[in-house]
């Protein structure tokens, strides 16, 4: 089917071209002296930042305006070939039934707005387009009219019969500004020749609402076939309706999220923002709430003053989240002082817009929008110079969101003013809330590192709990282990006294009064045993030197008693490594034995004894050499038995040294005793924890106090 569209002469072209879009410059703060110079080029390239994505949001604007437009018959066609715009329409301004045929018609181009054509005009408007039809159309052939935007209610009349009302025609209007409509045109009423097609809006003058876009207005009319039309009603409602309310949802559920994080960690600014992105959600639902009993100046009143709440929740946010920095500007009465003004600006918006009547609504609102966008700016810019001071990573963030809102508030009150003209989808409507979302991911982000911090922080708490628990047990430990020690120490000297001052006594009676050689010999042995042992009990260190001499001393006079030569070497310097009476007293012992064993059994005449200092290993040797007959081979080889070879080795293992005994029948004996020096063994100890590691710094002091 051929469609001819009718036009009446050369109307004049009110409305051709589009407005620029003006946004409106940010103001820079007063310069003030900063510690260091680099801030400087930190803020300009933030506010450089905030210039370009402002720039960038001003021209998207400007292009998705385009696009939503009635877009040109040429391009209509490169994209649908048989859907065709309506440029221009007769229009009359009249509340009659149908349209006023009586009435002179003026010739207005599309889209049409009452404020710039019909200023002041509450009712309706008709619509009236000729349509030529060179043949009536096949009868699987649906045709369509695709009406890009009407408000606030249409209703389309085909060749004198209504066939579409998209709501209520009474007052209060149905609020349909942001939505578009199919109207499907029966094949019953197209007839080859002249139709009409008659569209009468209903609406509201500018000076009645708040915001221009609820003001009277037509916009794009095309006609095609159903499917395409319905295609263009599709894309138009998802970027202009669908797209919103998913935001919408998206914002409500952070700011539920960031409510349950506010009273879980107790952050007024985390409340505010809560607060904020759920207000700004249900002001998007403004956008399709179509039917309100309410009436046209009260619905307009309470979507207005969502704003002042909205305002106040942003600067509260960005100065709770700018944190203690703010404290250094800002004295607690001055805090007051801003929050009284913004909740009482909560109360004086609604009074202010009922005083001014509800013809002035439109003025008064403008007013107050440019007192919050001022009053924005100024908390983003407070918060910029903090974050820049203190060189946090919002700063870029918050640059970027002054461009962005600097592009919104721009582009909407040049819109507002008039200065700018938006058709078809609005760039501005999905920015605040991808705006929203992006701060929102910071404070998880933000939220998320504190909770990894705080974890890390009590999980190096409970390591330091459980070392320091460890170090007190191991001290208690200690503590208890020396207090044991002192008692032992103690009772040993209560024994070695009652030795000395009873055993002893009697003993040393026996040696001075027995007339029997024998019995007063071994009298004066065990009172030598007995002096020895009470000197393991007392503890008292000794330097190796000196128990080099007296072992010497001994195994000279011995072994010169039973007629046997003894050549001593001892190492050419003095050894002060220190001695504990026990390794004092086992190593006599070992010693004895080994020189009772030359005495009675090996028959040697020369006997060599070589004391040797290792301190590079940390030990010393005792060699002992005779020249007699050597141990029997009757003991199979097992030179550890009889001679008191066994207990020898034992009390050497019991030092931590070794006792090795090299013997042959002619060849003599060798006994090579190593143990290790005392010192060495205490510093061991020591780095075990032992208690007695402690008294091993004052051996040597305590060796040479002897």
């Amino acid at each position: 089917m051929a469609w001819s569209f009718g036009r009446f002469g050369s109307g004049k072209d009110d409305e051709a071209g589009d407005g620029a879009a003006a946004v409106l410059p940010a103001e820079g703060g007063t310069r003030e002296p900063r510690a260091w110079s680099t801030w400087w080029w930190v803020g300009l390239s933030g506010l450089t930042l905030a210039m370009v994505i402002a720039l960038v949001l001003v021209v998207l604007n400007r292009e998705t305006n385009q696009l939503g437009r009635g877009v040109a018959p040429i391009t209509r066609e490169a994209l649908f070939p048989e859907v065709r715009a309506l440029e221009q329409a007769a229009v009359v301004e009249s509340d009659a039934p149908a349209f006023p045929v009586d009435v002179p018609a003026r010739i207005l181009r599309l889209p049409d707005e009452w404020a710039q054509t019909h200023p002041g005009r509450r009712g309706a408007v008709w619509y009236r387009f000729p349509l030529t039809a060179a043949q009536p159309p096949a009868p699987d052939q649906l045709l369509a009219l695709y009406i890009e935007r009407a408000c606030s209610s249409i209703e389309v009349s085909f060749n004198g019969q209504p066939i579409y009302r998209s709501g209520r025609m009474t007052e209060p209007y149905s609020r349909q500004c942001y939505r578009s409509h199919v109207v499907p045109l029966p094949a019953a009423l197209i007839h080859q020749g002249v139709n009409v097609l008659d569209l009468k809006v209903l609406g509201y003058p500018i000076g009645e609402v708040t915001a221009r876009q609820r003001s009277g207005f037509l916009g794009t009319v095309s006609i095609g076939p159903l499917a395409e039309t319905r295609a263009l009603y599709e894309d138009q409602t998802f970027w202009s309706t669908t797209v919103s309310q998913v935001l919408a949802g998206v914002l409500c559920v952070l700011g539920l999220f960031a409510l349950g994080m506010a009273w879980v960690r107790r952050l007024s600014y985390l409340l505010h923002f809560g607060l904020l992105t759920l207000g700004w959600s249900m002001l998007s639902g403004r956008m399709w709430l179509a039917h309100s009993p309410l009436p046209n100046a009260a619905v307009e009143v309470m979507i207005a003053m969502l704003f002042a709440p909205l305002t106040a929740f942003a600067i509260k946010f960005l100065l709770g989240y700018a944190g203690s920095s703010l404290r250094r500007y800002l004295a607690a009465r001055h805090e007051t002082w801003i929050d009284r003004a913004l909740w009482a600006q909560c109360v004086l918006m609604p009074l202010s817009l009922m005083l001014v009547g509800s013809d002035h609504i439109f003025l008064g609102a403008r007013a107050w929008y440019v007192l919050f966008a001022f009053e924005v700016f100024a908390a983003v810019g407070l918060f910029l110079w903090l974050a820049g001071q203190e060189r946090r990573p919002e700063f870029w963030l918050m640059s970027g969101a002054l461009g962005v809102v600097t592009a919104v508030v721009g582009i909407e009150l040049s819109y507002q003013a008039g200065w700018a003209r938006m058709w078809g989808m609005h760039i501005t409507h999905l920015v605040m809330p991808l705006l929203y979302t992006a701060v929102a991911v910071r404070l998880i982000q933000v939220y998320a590192q504190a909770l990894q911090t705080a974890e890390g922080a009590r999980k190096q708490l409970e390591r330091r709990v459980q070392e320091i628990s460890a170090e007190i047990e191991r001290n208690f430990n200690q503590i208890a282990e020396l207090r044991v020690e002192q008692i032992a120490e103690k009772e040993r000297k209560r024994i070695a006294a009652d030795l000395h001052d009873d055993l002893g006594a009697k003993l040393l009676t026996i040696v001075h009064t027995s007339d029997n050689d024998r019995i007063s010999t071994l009298a004066r042995e065990a009172l030598e045993e007995m002096r020895l042992s009470v000197r393991g009990l007392t503890g008292r260190p000794m330097v190796l030197s000196d128990a080099l001499a007296d072992w010497r001393a001994e195994v000279v006079s011995r072994l010169g008693q039973a007629g046997i030569e003894c050549e001593w070497r001892n190492p050419n310097d003095i050894i002060e490594e220190p001695l504990s009476s026990r390794t004092y007293v086992q190593t006599t012992r070992i010693v004895r034995e080994a020189v009772s064993n030359i005495i009675k059994h090996s028959g040697a005449s020369h006997v060599i004894i070589a004391a040797e200092v290792h301190l590079e290993h940390h030990d010393f040797v005792l060699v002992i050499q005779d020249n007699g007959k050597g141990i029997p081979l009757e003991l199979d080889g097992r030179l550890d038995r009889g001679h008191g070879m066994t207990s020898m080795k034992h009390r050497a293992k019991q030092l931590s040294g070794q006792c090795l005994v090299e013997s042959g029948p002619g060849f003599g004996t060798i006994i090579r005793l190593t143990l290790p020096l005392e010192i060495a063994t205490m510093q061991q100890a020591l780095g075990q924890g032992s208690p007695q590691g402690a008294s091993a710094a004052s051996m040597r002091s305590g060796a040479r106090g002897r």
